[in-house]
């Protein structure tokens, strides 16, 4: 059995992941590599650091697929006096190419919203912004839970299901509230607000929530709300990770979803377990 180069996975890749339903601000696609070279072994990661390009070389690697792009900006130079232009050099040298899917991968069917989705147990889903050439794709996911779960117990859900992460799980509501429809977005969510309303969300789960676009919501909320019930405070509520735990799943996904389009014992793929969430440590406030 042949090996398929390095062009012919691209094109699965561009397949699965198609570059057009990027957004327009992103930089997706090969990054570095021989397109007419074989590829056996595929590496999947979130983040192309230098953490992740050691266990690619150590594995030995062909191509690396990253969610997370390395150069989201123009450069002039890959040299390696630079950390970034050092991860080129060192994958090349290696033999192993780079390849990103980004928010190509969030919009996708079995992509980074779905994966989340599904951990959580997100039934009659639809995208929570869908594009407007495919229905099908789209950023986020919202729909209904399998059952009526506490915020505590749907919180305590995520907690168990998602990479172990210094900051562990965030909630802004009542724990004891019932919430039976969720939306969902891998990464940076909080521009959606408005979209996570209009779809009447009880809760949303997502990453990287700031202060100010955080307390807006919940006191838009809690005031929007106001007289409904005694103890209603509004929802959604609010569920937040860290940014690399809630996009690790897809990677799964990924890995089955490009090894299933090859002949098998052709392209073996696998998960990094090289955990590249940037916190090391979160520590108490005191009397806690």
């Amino acid at each position: 059995m042949s090996a398929p180069t390095l062009a012919d996975v691209v094109t699965v890749l561009e397949d699965l992941y198609p570059p057009r339903t990027a957004e327009g601000w992103d930089a997706v696609g090969l990054v570095a590599g021989d397109p007419t070279r074989p590829v056996h072994k595929v590496l999947l990661a979130v983040d192309p650091v230098a953490a992740v390009v050691d266990e690619a070389i150590e594995w030995g690697a062909d191509l690396l697929v990253t969610h997370h792009p390395l150069y989201l900006k123009p450069v002039t130079s890959v040299a390696a006096t630079t950390f970034k232009g050092a991860v080129v050099h060192r994958l090349l040298l290696a033999g192993c190419a780079l390849h990103v899917a980004h928010t190509n991968a969030d919009a996708a069917p079995r992509g980074v919203a779905d994966a989340l989705a599904d951990l959580v147990g997100l039934v009659d889903r639809e995208p929570l912004v869908a594009r407007t050439d495919d229905a099908e794709r789209g950023i986020g996911r919202t729909g209904t839970l399998e059952r009526p779960v506490t915020l505590r117990e749907f919180a305590e859900h995520v907690a168990a299901v998602l990479p172990s992460t210094a900051q562990g799980v965030r909630v802004a509501g009542d724990l004891d509230a019932l919430v039976s429809t969720a939306a969902v977005v891998g990464g940076s969510g909080d521009s959606l607000f408005d979209a996570v309303r209009a779809a009447r969300a009880d809760v949303y789960l997502t990453a990287d929530l700031r202060h100010h676009p955080a307390s807006e919501l919940r006191e838009r909320a809690a005031f929007e709300s106001a007289g409904a019930t005694a103890t209603d405070t509004g929802t959604p509520y609010l569920v937040d990770v860290a940014h690399f735990a809630s996009e690790w799943p897809w990677l799964a996904y990924a890995a089955a979803d490009l090894a299933a389009r090859f002949e098998e014992g052709t392209v073996t793929t696998r998960v990094s377990t090289r955990v590249t969430d940037p916190w090391s440590a979160r520590l108490a406030s005191s009397g806690r």
